[in-house]
């Protein structure tokens, strides 16, 4: 794995080591894949499944019975491997019916880039037919993130704020048809659109992208120009909950749909309700909302995040730091959510730029954005999820050179394996 920071082997070398030990792999393992733990689990049914499968061992030296199929088409967990003596091996898990592991370890891993940087082609006009973009804004008035939160410290600058809402409808995308989504936070539109005029019709299997709408969503910080604890910003994309995924679901996929500038255009325009299809993005706090929607929304899968402020940047005042007090941190140290957890049906693409944001921080401060990134990486790893760690050297927090070098290899990664249902 990759290290640049001495703090983070001094910290978490002794638990992050037995972690691996107990999953049966090492840390050193790159391309990392999913490794069953040891003492008789049966391995995760397949795609379709939606319900928990198997039962359980007999014996506490005969392997685990493997997991029964789920009940819409998952495909049987594998059998455990022996347990120890006394104890029994657990059944597999069914399916979750998702297929985002049915690909393989290309281009999953960590990789250094950098100190000198191109922007790639297939983010410049190279003539291929051009899709349609939209604009409008979308009133706070009503909103589940309408300025009043009591947790917000910092004063209202502009009592008539609003957000500003970018949709890019590729070329390929055929009225009527559920189209997959991206959402993007803090920024981009400009590449990705590109992206999607160049790799919609590529022939390169491991770059072509399906013909996804791209939605870029502005923040809230029209209310308060502020983008700290206190802050709308903050509040929307620093809060560990589904808060802001329910603001994406309910409030602002159906403004697009119902705008009458696009309906004009797509008069039939539906979004998929796979969460296979359904990609999210962003940069800083951005890309910390870009997980948290994949971690505790559900109804997004496909994760990028650059820079992102896995950090304690959540508000100490709101309700969800009694659960998490470190807010993004918590992630991958405290409570360790993604080594705690059962691993989720996520793909996740992380960076960290050589000199983010207080790369020379001490641990304790709990803002060490190198720090949180390599350590959000490590624990991925160690889970065995296909996750893809860009560190890139000579750089700023969330570095235009690199989103120009990397966002479109990075959109193909992430979007890898994806099949309409």
């Amino acid at each position: 794995m990759l290290v640049t920071n001495a703090l983070v082997m001094a910290r978490r070398g002794a638990a992050l080591a037995l972690t691996l030990a107990l999953a049966g792999c090492s840390e050193t393992a790159s391309p990392p894949g999913p490794v069953p733990p040891s003492g008789g689990s049966g391995n995760a049914g397949g795609a379709g499944g939606a319900t928990s499968g198997g039962a359980s061992g007999s014996g506490g030296s005969s392997a685990g019975t493997a997991g029964a199929a789920g009940t819409t088409g998952g495909s049987a967990g594998s059998a455990g491997s022996a347990g120890s003596a006394g104890s029994a091996g657990a059944g597999g898990a069914g399916g979750t019916g998702s297929t985002i592991d049915d690909v393989g370890p290309e281009g999953d891993g960590d990789i250094t880039i950098g100190p000198t940087y191109a922007k790639d082609p297939n983010l410049t006009d190279l003539g291929n037919p051009e899709g349609q973009r939209f604009e409008f804004s979308l009133p706070h008035e009503g909103s589940i993130f309408d300025g009043t939160d009591a947790t917000l410290t910092d004063p209202v600058n502009n009592p008539d704020w609003s957000r500003n809402i970018t949709v890019y409808v590729p070329a390929l995308y055929v009225d009527g048809t559920e189209a997959p989504i991206l959402v993007i936070q803090e920024g981009q539109i400009d590449n990705v659109s590109r992206a999607l005029d160049n790799l919609t019709i590529s022939t390169d299997p491991l770059m072509k992208l399906p013909p996804f709408i791209a939605i870029a969503v502005a923040n809230g910080s029209g209310r308060d120009g502020a983008d700290g604890k206190g802050s709308e910003r903050g509040l929307e994309y620093d809060t560990l909950s589904d808060r802001y995924t329910k603001f994406i679901d309910t409030e602002v996929l159906p403004a697009v749909l119902a705008n009458p500038e696009i309906k004009a255009a797509f008069p039939n325009l539906a979004f998929t309700s796979d969460p296979d299809g359904r990609a999210t993005m962003g940069c800083s706090s951005g890309g910390a909302a870009a997980l948290t929607m994949g971690w505790f929304g559900g109804t997004f899968r496909r994760i990028i995040t650059y820079s992102g402020t896995f950090v304690a940047q959540q508000n100490e005042t709101q309700p969800e730091a009694e659960l998490y007090p470190t807010g993004a941190w918590e992630y991958h140290s405290e409570s360790e959510l993604i080594l705690n957890s059962e691993k989720k049906p996520l793909r996740i693409f992380l960076h960290a730029s050589e000199n983010d944001l207080g790369a020379d921080s001490p641990e304790e401060d709990h803002h060490n954005w190198v720090m949180a990134n390599q350590r959000t990486a490590e624990d991925l790893a160690a889970k065995g999820y296909h996750y893809r760690f860009v560190y890139s050297l000579a750089t700023n927090h969330c570095d235009g050179r690199v989103f120009d070098q990397t966002l479109a290899e990075t959109l193909s990664w992430v979007w890898r394996g994806y099949t309409p249902k």
